[in-house]
């Protein structure tokens, strides 16, 4: 797969904040259908990407391009409406909401209005079966993680960026999150790009991993092959250690 036929694509991307360079010439793609594992040590810049991605930081070169449309200049609502959904690394809900309020700030929230049974259909796509009565921040850290992307799912999204969504499991949370994302990605063919840490998670659900260091894309490819490369290794693994 090449960069031509992806779904959602950045090329070329630097970024400074407060006169540091946070990426230099950022290059990735993902296909529909594709899970993209994105790697690399603390301070990499895999977070700042996702700003760039989602809209809500404008790179100062390099151009972000979904569905064939260049989107570089578009804010973060539009990318929402074009089909581009982000998670976050902490599942924070409306803590004053219950589930139900919850789903149904989500469903009005932009026109065309979901009705509940689309929210309704995305709480089983994400096996949520709490009590839509009980508060939403009462939920256990999965539950909450499951109640937001059901909110994004509701709009039928093309691409789905996930900062760290293991982030806070258990082991058999973390079995059941590889096996509902890959279900999302094989019946409803989304683009999804994964920063993780859990590398054996990654090892399951990635086609391809992409490594950041220090702003730089130092290797892609298939996860196994990723992890083994010796420049990963003494960025990542022994860098971590």
């Amino acid at each position: 797969m090449t960069s031509a036929s992806a779904i959602f694509a950045c090329s070329g991307v630097a970024l400074s904040l407060g006169g540091r360079q946070i990426l230099r010439e950022v290059d990735l793609h993902v296909a529909r259908g594709e899970v993209l594992g994105l790697i690399g040590p603390n301070g990499a810049g895999k977070t700042s990407l996702f700003e760039v991605l989602s809209g809500r930081y404008r790179p100062e070169a390099g151009r972000v391009v979904m569905d064939g449309e260049d989107i570089t200049g578009t804010d973060i609502v539009r990318r929402a409406r074009l089909g581009l959904a982000r998670t976050y690394q902490s599942p924070v809900v409306p803590a004053a909401l219950t589930v139900a309020e919850t789903f149904r700030a989500a469903r009005l929230s932009h026109r065309p209005f979901q009705s509940r049974h689309r929210a309704e259909w995305a709480a089983r796509l994400v096996n949520l079966t709490v009590p839509w009565t009980r508060p939403a921040g009462s939920l256990d850290t999965f539950d909450r993680r499951k109640l937001l992307l059901a909110c994004l799912l509701m709009r039928r999204p093309k691409v789905l960026l996930m900062d760290e969504p293991a982030s806070g499991l258990i082991n058999t949370e973390i079995d059941e999150l590889d096996l509902m994302l890959r279900m999302l990605v094989d019946e409803y063919h989304l683009g999804v790009v994964v920063i993780e840490h859990r590398l054996e998670l990654l090892e399951a659900l990635a086609d391809r991993v992409t490594v950041l260091n220090l702003g730089e894309v130092i290797a892609e490819g298939a996860p196994g092959t990723v992890f083994e490369d010796p420049a990963v290794r003494a960025a990542y693994f022994e860098g971590a250690a």
